[in-house]
């Protein structure tokens, strides 16, 4: 029954704020569909689409709220106007009561509150939809009394979650059956993405080890702080780390009263970004505002301070080559390698003419070049090239979303800090040296380092795999699994092969070898 009227009330909220519009467009005026919305009490289509989508988002409370935040982030399947006023979503709810979080800390330790913790704030410093933040004090193993910051889930938020996701997905189902506009927007996917996402969040020992990895990452960067965890005091419902003071990001003026030099702060806010992504492939994908302070503190002056570890983004290695690579080529204004890249990579068809994307491609770009960042918009950039992605049938790729939502939030944090900064000229140093470590001697023994174990055991295997093959006529017992399976690991090696290739002809011979009786089987 709740749930049913749990719909009602969505499907209410729909029609008032005239969403059946936005994905119905191509049903004309059905007699049904012209009854629901005569019968819809309070409706009103005078503020423009955005608004009325916001606005519903927010009757429709924190989890809807959520999810429109992480919809505002997919501008490959959002019209500009829509996605720019999502991306205004605040994720605040009142706080739950104190009791109810000792409740959930005693539940989770099995013992009094004032066991666990030396000192505990009543009153919550921080609330959202998943959790709110109480400071306090704990005694360590070694016996030292450290200040924290104690992470709280807000309680019975599963059943709840899972209720509206079963909306959600029921709903979606409806608009991608009726709509095509709906299908274009590929509700079903975005629903399934957003499904993740939450219940990743819910589970505070994932987030802290989230922290923990970033904390290894940035270790002698100099650049930010992250918090140490606390694992004595972690549970899937309680979070304990470090308890860091420092001021938020977004009060500039504050900051340059203080004596923080402000544009070197938006220079390694860049440095930070492009460190974690292409160096770590492992990077905090939540850098709004509200996470991001800089310590006044004399031994941390003038650092950033991350906080909350809910949403990171990780990348493969072949991801963070293909994206150095394409970014490279974009600060080069090498717009005819771009277009290769797409290419070879297989985000567009195969048939695709090189020069009509090179000039797409052109002519989204270059019109931002050689300007201040406060004259450049990420946002319009993306949005445009994702235009031109349609045009051209790209397949936008699952694992950038996240890096897509965190260029903005950087371009945002930019913009605040330092409008004269360059983010183009700040970041090609940076990806030149990259790619410069990607190819250089130091990536070379330590590749010829890495793979010399793997194949030391698999070349004496290929006489036998050759003559198997040549023997049986290609019906040898070597499975097209096993295979494949080499093709993959002798990918992962092609430019290490070109640098080896003068200094060990018999090691190379051999692994082409390999390669040729692969290619061979599978083709």
């Amino acid at each position: 029954m709740s749930r049913l009227l749990r719909g009602a009330y969505i499907v209410w909220v729909v029609f008032r704020f005239g969403l059946d519009e936005l994905v119905l467009s191509s049903l004309g005026s059905p007699r049904w569909l012209r009854l629901a919305r005569i019968l819809s009490i309070g409706r009103d289509l005078q503020a423009p689409r955005g608004q009325r989508l916001r606005e519903a988002l927010e009757h429709l409370g924190p989890i809807f709220v959520k999810f429109g935040q992480v919809l505002s982030t997919r501008r490959d399947l959002l019209p500009p106007d829509i996605a720019d006023e999502l991306a205004h979503l605040q994720d605040r709810v009142p706080p739950f009561g104190t009791d109810i979080a000792i409740a959930t800390i005693e539940r989770a330790f099995r013992r009094p509150v004032d066991e666990v913790f030396v000192q505990f704030d009543r009153l919550p410093v921080a609330s959202a939809s998943i959790a709110q933040v109480h400071f306090g004090v704990v005694r360590t193993a070694s016996g030292e009394e450290r200040e924290v910051a104690i992470k709280v889930l807000r309680p019975g938020m599963l059943p709840v979650i899972d209720k509206d996701l079963a909306l959600m997905r029921m709903m979606a189902g409806w608009v991608e059956g009726l709509s095509a506009d709906g299908k274009r927007l590929k509700p079903r996917e975005v629903v399934a993405e957003f499904d993740k996402y939450l219940h990743d969040e819910l589970d505070l020992v994932r987030e802290a080890s989230n922290a923990a990895q970033l904390r290894r990452n940035m270790a002698g960067l100099d650049l930010v702080l992250i918090p140490e965890i606390f694992w004595d005091f972690c549970h899937a419902e309680v979070m304990v780390m470090e308890r860091m003071k420092g001021v938020p990001i977004n009060q500039v003026e504050r900051l340059r009263e203080a004596g923080v030099d402000i544009a070197k702060l938006a220079r390694d806010g860049v440095t930070l970004f492009f460190t974690q992504v292409f160096r770590d492939g492992f990077f905090h994908a939540d850098m709004h505002p509200g996470n991001i302070q800089v310590s006044l503190e004399p031994d941390t002056f003038g650092r950033y301070i991350s906080l909350d570890f809910g949403i990171v983004g990780t990348l493969t290695e072949y991801d963070k080559e293909y994206l150095a690579q394409n970014f490279t080529a974009f600060f080069r204004r090498d717009y005819k390698r771009v277009a290769e890249l797409h290419i070879e990579s297989g985000w567009v068809p195969p048939e695709t003419r090189v020069d009509e994307l090179e000039s797409a491609i052109r002519a989204v770009c270059e019109p931002y070049f050689d300007r201040p960042l406060k004259e450049i918009s990420l946002g319009m950039v993306l949005m445009r090239l994702f235009q031109t992605s349609r045009r051209f049938h790209v397949e936008i790729q699952p694992q950038l979303v996240l890096l897509q939502k965190t260029l903005l939030n950087i371009e945002g944090l930019g913009r605040q800090l330092d409008p004269e900064l360059d983010l183009w000229s700040t970041a090609k140093p940076f990806l030149e040296k990259w790619m410069l470590d990607q190819i250089g001697p130091q990536r070379l023994f330590k590749q010829l380092r890495d793979e010399f174990p793997r194949y030391a055991q698999l070349l004496p295997e290929l006489p036998r795999l050759l003559a198997e093959y040549l023997q049986k006529g290609g019906q040898s017992g070597v499975s097209r699994r096993e295979l494949s399976v080499l093709l993959a690991e002798q990918r992962k090696t092609n430019r290490l092969l070109q640098s080896l290739v003068y200094g060990g002809m018999g090691f190379v011979l051999g692994l082409l070898a390999l390669q040729l009786l692969i290619r061979i089987r599978l083709f």
